[in-house]
């Protein structure tokens, strides 16, 4: 790949709650070149009124902790974007490049902060089918779908990313939007439906999609890509070793990749704030210690 990312970091972290900004703070401090990329709202800031946290005594509403956290970040000169990330890659010197919708990025070592997002459809058949023709991720499975007809569950930057990966591997792509909006994409083997969808089904694995006009389409495979893409799936297309909907961390936060750290509610566990700013304290802890035993 070509490089032009536009700056260099020791670390990128992605989330911008509890435990990314912890991360954030810490590093920083160690005089490190630090980002913050977050998108999504986040759980924190949908929780009405926090009562439970060290510090404020008449409590404090998820919303206001979650902004002054960003704020906090930024006045310590720590560079924070709301920009969507769509892909992740390993670079040479074990580093990695991070994408987003807007920029490339190159970074030393990468902290997972996202939260713990379930993008699994309530569409009949999508659960069942797991692993029998509906997939999660178009760089690990892509290969079993070489010259065959495919679609993509999803209408976002997430979807038009995975529809990337597989443009080339994949005889026909499908954008399945279920009754949403489309998305901007144009390629010879990409085709948008907009149709609702009533039921993914077949035997002993995935074969047609029935909608709601009580019409349907054949497809060989599924490949799920809701929203804004979460952890689990930036794990799945690293080889990080995932355990149902959570990354697998020891207890300094590695993941089984050097340089690659989870904190919060992406591990599972408590989903407390307290353990979130702990995690993430310990996360950006172990990148200074990496990245000064790099440099060393």
């Amino acid at each position: 790949m070509k490089e032009r990312y536009k700056i260099m970091y020791d670390v990128i972290i992605i989330g911008a709650g509890p435990a990314g900004v912890s991360a954030g703070l810490y590093t920083k401090r160690a005089n490190l070149n630090v980002l913050i990329l977050y998108k999504d709202q986040s759980a924190l800031e949908k929780t009405e009124w926090i009562e439970n946290y060290y510090g404020f005594e008449k409590g404090i509403s998820g919303e206001d902790l979650y902004r002054t956290g960003i704020q906090q970040a930024k006045n310590l000169g720590i560079d924070v974007k709301q920009e969507e990330v769509t892909n992740i890659q390993f670079a040479e010197n074990n580093q990695y490049i991070v994408m987003t919708e807007k920029e490339i990025y190159k970074t030393k070592t990468v902290i997972f902060a996202t939260g713990n997002k379930k993008n699994t459809p309530k569409i009949k058949g999508i659960k069942e089918f797991e692993g029998k023709g509906v997939s999660y991720c178009a760089v690990c499975d892509g290969f079993f779908y070489r010259n065959k007809d495919v679609s993509i569950l999803g209408n976002g930057k997430y979807a038009i990313s995975e529809a990337n990966e597989l443009i080339n591997i994949a005889n026909s792509i499908t954008i399945l939007t279920d009754g949403k909006e489309a998305p901007d994409i144009r390629a010879d083997n990409v085709t948008i439906d907009t149709r609702k969808i009533r039921e993914v089904r077949g035997d002993n694995k995935v074969e047609e999609v029935e909608f709601d006009d009580n019409s349907t389409t054949k497809t060989d495979g599924i490949f799920v890509a809701l929203g804004v893409a979460g952890g689990n799936e930036f794990a799945r297309k690293l080889g990080m070793i995932t355990q149902k909907d959570r990354i697998v961390v020891n207890e300094n936060m590695e993941t089984n990749i050097p340089g690659i750290y989870a904190c919060g509610d992406c591990v599972g566990g408590l989903l407390q704030i307290s353990k979130s700013v702990y995690e993430g304290t310990k996360a950006g802890l172990q990148a200074i210690q990496y990245i000064r035993e790099e440099n060393a």
